[in-house]
């Protein structure tokens, strides 16, 4: 089986709210999004498809095929639109980016003829995506930064097979990195708010448990986590999946960028 990934771009605007609430309550759960008048993104779309490999052609479908299904849907239904204004799906469900997900996902499945819709991710902004795939599962994403220092030492090695291992990470003082987090949920969307989880309550939370914990620190000498635990990524990615959990309990998976090269996933034990 063959995996391709289509990259498009759409803008439109939209807003949170239910005219049933009041504004102070569309506020509380909304936050900003709630403002009547609307606010919009520019969308990026990828629309992954899955499929075999035709002997004669070398290829699984052709590129122009994929963008006539999607390109005329996302222009004809999406793009340049007040969403819950013009769309009809959009006037009864609020356009959250997991809606917009699902409603993608229901409008383009079986259109692709020779191959099967895989995944649809769509990022409302650099620091914010949904995706999803066959299951009625919808995951989002969430992004966030933070700096820290850090000394890759380990006791239970001996000072030569540190620096054989860690070579300069192994410095005595330390070196830093800029980490980009991916904190991802997954659920259905609730069929009132269309949200898997409030933003606003991941926000404060991974602000609470991960960043004023970590950011601008030296993990191994300013946190009690790393006090006698060697910062690894891979231990860094762990520790905050055991931070995040108990106040997550939908949380699906942890992505961390230790560099633009270095990228760590993790899933939680019972996926291990």
């Amino acid at each position: 089986m063959i995996y391709l990934s289509r990259k498009m771009y759409f803008s439109a605007a939209h807003s949170y709210r239910i005219d049933e609430w009041s504004e102070e309550k569309n506020q509380i759960v909304f936050g900003p999004c709630s403002n009547s008048h609307g606010h919009g993104h520019d969308y990026t779309l990828e629309v992954m498809v899955k499929g075999k490999l035709n002997d004669k052609s070398g290829i699984v479908v052709n590129i122009t095929d994929i963008d006539m299904v999607v390109k005329t849907f996302v222009q004809k239904e999406l793009d340049g639109k007040f969403l819950n204004k013009e769309n009809p799906y959009f006037k009864k469900n609020i356009p959250t980016t997991e809606n917009i997900v699902m409603y993608l996902w229901d409008s383009l499945d079986g259109k692709f003829g020779s191959c099967t819709l895989h995944k649809i991710r769509l990022h409302e902004n650099d620091f914010l995506f949904s995706e999803k795939e066959a299951s009625t599962m919808v995951r989002l994403t969430r992004k966030y930064h933070f700096s820290t220092a850090h000394r890759l030492h380990s006791e239970q090695l001996s000072e030569e097979e540190n620096l054989a291992i860690f070579g300069k990470c192994n410095n005595p003082y330390g070196h830093g990195h800029n980490y980009y987090l991916e904190v991802t949920v997954s659920g259905e969307p609730d069929p009132v708010t269309g949200m898997i989880a409030n933003i606003a309550d991941i926000d404060r939370i991974v602000d609470q448990e991960i960043i004023k914990k970590f950011d601008h620190k030296h993990l191994n000498l300013d946190t009690q986590e790393f006090k006698d635990l060697n910062p690894t990524s891979e231990n860094v990615a762990i520790v905050i999946w055991d931070l995040l959990s108990p106040k997550l309990p939908n949380l699906y998976k942890i992505g961390l960028y230790e560099t633009e090269k270095n990228y760590f996933e993790y899933y939680g034990p019972e996926k291990e």
